[in-house]
Order: C-alpha cells, then structure tokens, then sequence
C-alpha cells in the first residue's frame, strides 16, 4: 500500500522520543525525520524529556537544517501539557514563534507518526542485530546509524533512493530572536491577560496560560470564533452555546485516507 507523503522537504518534520526499553535512560534517543524524505534530521540522546535539552537539539536542527513548515508531535512531554487548556507549553509556543505550524497526533494513535514511527523500527532493529550500545558509546552509536540511515540505506518508499538524496535543507533561516509576529493589516487582533484568558462576549475564556500575555488573531465564522497564535490555530469559541474548544486541524489538512481511516 502506498503512504502518503509530504510533496517537498521540509513541509512537515516528524518529532518523537524512542522508548526507554534499553537505554539505561528515563526515554530513549528523540528523533526528527522529515515526512517527505523520510531523512532523519535529529537522532540525539537528551535521555530525559525536560524542555531545556529538548529546546537545545532543535535549535542545533534549525540553525544546520532550517526551519520545518509544520512539526507533528504526540501528546507527551515537554510539548504537551495534559493539565492546560490548550495542552500547550512554553517550548510550543517557542516552537510557533519561529513561524512553525505546530499539529498533534491523534490519541492513542501512532499511526499518525509514521515516519518517525518506521525510523524507530528500523532503530530498533540495528540494535537487535548489533547489541546495546552503553554509556559513553551511546551517542557516537546513533551517529553512525543516523549517518548509514541517511546516505547509505536504499529506501523502497523513495524509489530505492537514500533519504539524504530526497532531502534538501530549508530555505528558512533560523533567527534565535526573532521579531514580534505581525498578523496581515485588517486582523482582528486581541492581547490575551496574565493568565492566557481573553475576555470577549462578556466572559472571561481561557485559552492558554502558555499564551499570557501574547497577541492573538480572532477570525469570525457564523457564531464561532477561531482563535490563532502567530499560523496556529489554538481554540475554538462557540458563543451561541458558551463552549470553548482546543483544535487542531491536523485531520482536515491530512489527506491520506488511510491515515484519516485509522485514526477515527
């Protein structure tokens, strides 16, 4: 069966932490892999999944490779909070201030990520043939199957090609302080309070403490309101019935039909 793939390099990366079955580490090695070429763009172990480690690797990526169009993640740490509104955290928000669509996997739906999901088969494979890498060893390991992944591995998605042939970096540079987002001329622009809630309608609506503070687009559709955060969209109001709902369009912008089937 053929999967779907992004048309070009870059439209979207894929992010994910490997499992920590036999790493010696809370989680495995994280890994990016670009959904297009399926090139491995990161493959580092932080082996911990606190924000700061995570935030230094993809800066590394962006300054070498560019930036993505669009990361897809799951619902763990450090880009998912369970307990915020929106289930943003600060290193999502970094994430989106560069300019980046940030999308989800569906819950307890791994498909969604096939492409970091295949690498990590194929990880988990070269340890099995080739036996645990330990302790300092851990890292040059993943280097080297990082490298054969990229530029010796034939890849029969990709025609019998090696990623590294498919890949192109980004156009987009990476700026570590980039200037404010400026939403088009004419935008409905709100500034959300202290505690990311955006008073409107004559009530308080929480839309992301994650977001306090930080200037937000509204656009109006009939009796909703879709709330955006620099290209994402973060919430959905729906005034005539007083509801307020965390979206993400990742399902309406992916059309594989497998994928869509799968994850219903």
């Amino acid at each position: 069966m053929q999967r779907f793939s992004r048309g070009a390099p870059n439209q979207l990366w894929q992010m994910d932490f490997k499992g920590p079955v036999g790493w010696q580490a809370p989680v495995g090695p994280l890994s990016i892999v670009d959904d297009h070429s399926r090139y491995a763009i990161t493959l580092y172990g932080t082996w911990s999944s606190k924000a700061e480690p995570v935030k230094e690797r993809l800066e590394e990526a962006f300054e070498r490779c560019g930036l993505p169009e669009a990361m897809l993640m799951d619902h763990g740490t450090p880009w998912w909070n369970m307990k915020a509104a929106t289930g943003w955290t600060w290193l999502t928000v970094w994430m989106v201030k560069q300019g980046i669509q940030v999308h989800f996997s569906g819950y307890r739906h791994p498909q969604t990520q096939g492409k970091v999901e295949r690498f990590h088969g194929s990880l988990g494979v070269a340890t099995e043939r080739r036996g645990w890498p330990w302790g300092a060893e851990r890292q040059r390991w993943l280097d080297e199957f990082r490298l054969e992944y990229n530029h010796v591995r034939p890849h029969e998605a990709l025609g019998m090609k090696t990623p590294a042939t498919v890949w192109s970096k980004s156009e987009r540079k990476y700026e570590p302080r980039r200037p404010a987002w400026e939403y088009e001329r004419g935008a409905e622009v709100r500034k959300l309070a202290d505690q990311g809630q955006l008073q409107l309608a004559g009530r308080r609506w929480e839309i992301s403490r994650a977001l306090a503070g930080e200037r937000v687009k509204l656009v109006r559709v009939e009796g909703r309101i879709l709330v955006y955060y620099c290209r994402s969209l973060v919430r959905e109001l729906d005034l005539p019935h007083q509801r307020s709902t965390s979206v993400d369009r990742w399902w309406d912008m992916n059309p594989d039909p497998e994928e869509a089937r799968q994850n219903v």
